[in-house]
């Protein structure tokens, strides 16, 4: 009996056994997937904020463009910055990408067979790591893209691993944020199934898993479970010490912050690239590096980027073609904050109601979308949205007061960052204007966020209302904000209103304004505003195969600008002993014509008259430059000159002139200098070899664009 009973518990022990076994061979059969991704798929295209991706065979190359040194710009190729990285080689395999905020400046290098290239500023950037899972983090099995794919992505199988601003009448119990919301973000995921037909992709979803982010403090943005909704609000920022008061009140207290560059990365979860220069469907910020290939690059804002929280439009009774004379898109920052109390803000929703009846908003005229401020931003409603100005006005009625303090900086820099992309209904051809309302004063710092914004193109207005009394200046934390803020100081991006009740007179002050749109000039930027007029040296010296690699330099720096009748417009002339003409700034109106023309010069070969050929250059093309142009000059050479350069050069300096000086080989270096603008060290450039001349594509691009940065705005 007792040998039964131990027999029989020891079936029961080996069945129980068993099954345990086979359960866990089950639970270990079940492998997230990690998605493959192609070798030009650039990390702002991928809305995760954090993923794991397989990158094929074969991405190092150079058409795989890569902007900086161990952390890059989102429009790199992922695959590519990892060979850069040294986490994978050419063979491919297994990444770990992070999304973090923007920097200031890019650095690029040489390393593991992949050159990366500089650039001087990008909204947002990324990091890449090992390929394994980090320990609490569930990553999504589909990656979800900016813009939609025709085919489906691969996969591959891994194992899981307040203070109060001095207040008027001040009213929160009446102001509330809003109460609905405007539509479901709208986005398409890519289902990673191995093989889909179109069709059965575009009926077919997978959910992607995610995990609710840490604190603001971690150094990366964290997967996170919040849907995602219409209106876009900034996250809180971690306060530092600083005061300010309130108008009516003696005490002082804490103002918010900016938020950290990796708090703001992980907070927002996915932030659209902002650039230096102005937002435009054909800016060309690739710096193309190839020696024989005579493809223009492609362009840099032309990426297809769009916003993870895109606003879907409201049905519209009608799309209007609005003012044609008046072809802005228009962002107004509104003062939601406590000060402003509940009666002034309904005078301030209803000069924007009159503001948009006066603009005449259409699909060929203005655009308009609103973002209200206070202790955050958020996006009211954008660009696209509304397509006529009554459903623009009924719109604004229905908003709803967010109270806080005037986070003005705040607000600027969301705009920056978050507004004015394509997803959002920016145009490109259209000049980009925000307007911001303030009830007397920010509560923050505007100078460095207004900066950026001006940098990227963004003309900023500043309207004003009951603004500090001469008792009250010493609660201002930064006199003088608006002179700070502005494109120009001379008071026509600024309207000082005595008092909200008198707001409606400004109203065609400010429309005639913004529609002006020759004097909005935050609209050119570095890339589209100059007349640039190359002076190639065709001399003996320099030989057939070492004159084609400087065209092949010419056409690389060219590529990188904006090129129209209205924008950056380019000249060459050659010369040896004599001058040519090879073409003038109005012969050619595209940079595809551009570039072909440039394809197309002709060696001439003789000898080196530099001096001679900088009085041609300014006599045939910088006399025809347009009033409204930087005249630059960029003048390549590879020896000493027979007559001399300094008193050509100082003439042309004399005229507007910008020089650049670029010399190889045998180039005298006393010369260059005298060629070159002041300071020279930014301005001349000198190589030993033809076939390094690409080095300095980037560096002059930038040194161009910084200077033009730097210029007086009064």
């Amino acid at each position: 009996m007792k040998a039964t009973v131990i027999a029989t518990f020891f079936g029961v022990f080996l069945t129980c056994t068993y099954t345990a076994k086979e359960a866990t061979k089950k639970t270990k059969k079940a492998k997230l997937y990690v998605p493959q991704i192609d070798c030009d798929v650039k990390a702002g295209k991928i809305i995760n904020p954090e993923f794991i991706a397989k990158c094929p065979p074969g991405c190092q190359d150079v058409k795989h463009r890569v902007y900086g040194t161990d952390i890059y710009a989102s429009f790199s190729s992922v695959c590519n910055a990892a060979i850069h990285s040294g986490i994978i080689d050419n063979t491919g395999g297994k990444v770990l990408v992070q999304k973090v905020a923007g920097h200031s400046g890019y650095r690029g290098s040489f390393s593991n067979g992949v050159r990366s290239l500089s650039l001087p500023r990008w909204r947002e950037s990324f990091l890449v790591s090992e390929g394994k899972p980090r320990k609490g983090v569930t990553y999504p099995s589909t990656l979800e893209y900016s813009s939609s794919k025709s085919t489906a992505v691969k996969s591959e199988p891994n194992k899981p691993e307040q203070d109060l601003k001095g207040t008027k009448s001040a009213d929160p119990a009446n102001t509330s944020e809003k109460a609905s919301d405007q539509g479901d973000t709208a986005r398409k995921e890519h289902q990673t199934t191995p093989v889909l037909t179109p069709a059965t992709e575009m009926a077919t979803t997978t959910p992607t898993p995610t995990t609710t982010t840490t604190e603001p403090s971690t150094t990366v943005p964290q997967p996170t479970t919040t849907p995602a909704a219409p209106r876009t609000t900034a996250a809180p920022a971690k306060a530092r010490p600083g005061l300010h008061r309130g108008r009516d009140m003696g005490s002082s207290s804490v103002h918010p912050a900016y938020a950290s560059v990796v708090a703001a990365a992980a907070s927002a979860q996915h932030q659209e690239p902002v650039a230096t220069f102005q937002r435009a469907a054909s800016s060309p910020v690739h710096l193309a590096m190839e020696i024989d290939s005579w493809k223009p690059g492609l362009s840099l804002f032309d990426t297809g980027f769009s916003s993870k929280e895109e606003l879907n439009p409201k049905p519209l009774e009608s799309i209007s073609q609005g003012n044609q004379n008046c072809k802005v898109d228009l962002s107004f920052l509104m003062d939601g904050s406590w000060s402003i109390g509940k009666r002034r803000f309904q005078l301030q929703k209803r000069f924007l109601g009159n503001m948009a009846q006066a603009l005449g908003i259409g699909s060929a005229g203005p655009l308009m979308g609103i973002v209200q401020y206070g202790d955050d931003p958020s996006t009211e409603f954008n660009l696209k949205t509304y397509a006529n100005s009554k459903d623009l006005r009924n719109a604004i009625e229905k908003i709803q007061q967010k109270g806080g303090l005037s986070n003005v900086g705040k607000a600027l820099s969301f705009v920056n960052k978050n507004f004015f992309l394509d997803a959002n209904g920016n145009r490109g051809g259209a000049p980009n204007v925000v307007v911001v309302m303030v009830d007397g004063w920010p509560t923050d710092r505007v100078e460095e966020a207004s900066r950026l914004a001006r940098e990227s193109g963004i003309n900023i207005f500043f309207v004003t209302v009951e603004a500090a009394a001469q008792s009250e200046k010493q609660n201002v934390i930064e006199p003088n904000f608006v002179d700070k803020a502005v494109c120009r100081t001379s008071g026509f991006y600024s309207i000082n209103v005595p008092s909200w009740f008198s707001l409606h007179k400004v109203v065609q002050p400010l429309v005639k304004r913004v529609c002006d749109t020759e004097r909005l000039a935050c609209s050119k930027t570095c890339l589209n505003a100059a007349d640039i007029g190359f002076v190639i040296d065709g001399s003996s010296s320099v030989g057939t195969g070492n004159f084609r690699t400087v065209l092949q330099f010419v056409a690389n720096i060219s590529k990188e600008f904006e090129i129209s009748d209205t924008d950056t417009r380019i000249g060459a002339v050659q010369y040896t002993y004599e001058q040519r003409l090879e073409f003038s700034f109005d012969k050619y109106s595209t940079k595809q014509d551009v570039l072909n023309a440039i394809k197309r010069i002709s060696y001439w070969s003789g000898g080196t008259s530099t001096g001679a050929a900088i009085s041609y250059a300014s006599e045939q093309l910088f006399s025809k430059s347009k009033p409204n142009k930087r005249k630059i000059m960029i003048l390549i050479t590879d020896g000493r000159s027979y007559d001399d350069v300094s008193v050509p050069a100082m003439a042309a300096h004399q005229n507007g002139v910008i020089a650049y000086s670029i010399g190889v080989a045998w180039a005298a270096p006393d010369e260059l200098e005298a060629i070159a603008s002041d300071p020279a060290k930014e301005h001349s450039f000198f190589v030993d070899d033809f076939d390094n001349l690409y080095r300095y594509v980037n560096q002059l691009i930038q040194n161009i664009c910084t200077e033009f940065n730097s210029q007086p705005r009064n």
